[in-house]
């Protein structure tokens, strides 16, 4: 099975290599997505997460869905003194930063529930995959047609936190200024919730935020600063470089 379908903003890619996974199973990963689109788009009035914003739901009508993502925003708003934040003034509660990795994780445990042994799930660029190896390329942040690194990933998560699709947009929520101190940060974990959310936070706290991640559990980090360094952990998963950054 292979498709590929726009949602939450993003091309989604879902490669399944076993046979006996139907197109129903691929219907169930995106039927799933879209749901959480609806749920927990800060940019649709009528979702749970815009009505939580507007305090409109008392905590007790809250999904138990959304009280785990609150869980977790406020885990990575403590772990990191308050550079990660999903509620930043002047900008009301969005935390499209977990509930993306935290959707698609739970979009690839589907795939698992099925049966499904070697699968490759991409969401604009952030990778969750079973079985394996599979290779996957991280952009240089600065050349769009060219790779920092591929890395071989088996059963696990990569996700990376860049300035160069958006621009500035992740703000240091101890300054509420854009955070520029780092290029790109790349983070392998056993789950894309994690990866991803873990990407975000280091990225937001800048410079600091390297020592931060690699000290992490888990973790395996790919960084590229602002003076186009490259600094990775030791067991950073890396079989090629491509034009590196440094």
């Amino acid at each position: 099975m292979h498709r590929v379908e726009h949602v939450m903003g993003f091309p989604v890619s879902l490669r399944v290599d076993d046979p006996h996974i139907g197109e129903e199973t691929g219907d169930a990963v995106f039927a799933w997505l879209r749901e959480v689109d609806e749920r927990f788009s800060p940019f649709k009035a009528g979702s749970e997460v815009s009505r939580y914003g507007r305090g409109e739901l008392p905590a007790d009508a809250l999904s138990a869905d959304l009280v785990e993502v609150l869980d977790l925003c406020e885990r990575y708003r403590v772990a990191t003194g308050g550079a990660f934040d999903v509620r930043l003034p002047g900008r009301g509660f969005d935390p499209c930063a977990i509930v993306k990795g935290w959707s698609v994780q739970r979009a690839a445990e589907l795939l698992a529930a099925a049966g499904a042994r070697r699968f490759c799930l991409n969401a604009g660029g952030d990778v969750v995959t079973g079985g394996g190896p599979w290779r996957v390329g991280v952009r240089h942040p600065e050349i769009a047609d060219k790779l920092c690194t591929v890395l071989e990933l088996t059963d696990g998560a990569v996700a990376t936190s860049a300035r160069y699709e958006r621009g500035d947009h992740i703000i240091d929520g101890r300054t509420g200024a854009p955070a520029t101190g780092l290029l790109s940060v790349t983070v392998v974990a056993a789950t894309l919730t994690e990866a991803d959310a873990v990407a975000t936070a280091a990225f937001a706290m800048g410079p600091e935020g390297v020592e931060w991640a690699a000290g992490l559990q888990g973790c395996e980090v790919y960084v590229v600063d602002a003076e186009r360094r490259v600094l990775r952990t030791a067991g950073f998963p890396g079989v090629g470089e491509g034009a590196a950054a440094a």
